[in-house]
């Protein structure tokens, strides 16, 4: 039985409903709470897969971007634990460092010097993460960037790091320059 056939008939005057309309609107009443139930299970269904797209932004990276990732976070929680020690071991050899204008810290040991003030203190100066990963095709060269954070969490500039992968496995920044706050970041 259809619900066109449940519709009672009714007539009344000025031909708003006649007992020949009234089962039609009941129909076409059925048939528009259909179309507008299946539009919105599609906008569901579009704004469920925008989200997760969203929020799994980094979970939809390649293995190589999710590796230079997690090099950067552990690089970033060198800072945040004070050890400049671990802070080292994922600067290259021949790393250059840009230390604002003018400022130029050529190697390992020059960056291990102009970053040692940084590490002095109880609480880091600065916190950053990866928001942007990029790796090259060769998969030996890659880009990081992101926000750099203050001690009370705003938004204090961009982190840009160049991370090439070394003979060992590893992958260590032999770039790094930093710059004012992204628009819209």
């Amino acid at each position: 039985m259809t619900l066109a056939a449940l519709v009672p008939r009714v007539r009344v005057s000025r031909g708003d409903v006649t007992s020949e309309t009234a089962p039609l609107r009941a129909v076409n009443h059925q048939r528009e709470g259909s179309i507008r139930m299946r539009h919105v299970r599609r906008l569901l269904c579009l704004t469920v897969v925008f989200t997760a797209g969203s929020a799994q932004a980094q979970e939809g990276w390649s293995a190589l971007q999710r590796e230079v990732a997690a090099s950067e976070r552990a690089f970033a929680r060198s800072m945040t634990d004070r050890d400049h020690g671990a802070f080292m071991t994922h600067v290259a050899e021949d790393a250059v460092f840009f230390g604002g204008p003018g400022v130029v810290l050529t190697g390992r040991q020059a960056v291990a010097d102009g970053w040692r003030r940084f590490f002095d203190g109880a609480q880091a100066p600065f916190s950053w993460e990866p928001k942007e990963v990029e790796v090259l095709a060769s998969g030996t060269l890659a880009l990081s960037s992101g926000p750099v954070y203050g001690p009370d969490g705003s938004n204090i500039g961009t982190f840009n790091s160049v991370w090439r992968l070394e003979s060992d496995g590893k992958w260590r920044v032999v770039f790094d320059k930093g710059c004012p706050p992204c628009p819209g970041g």
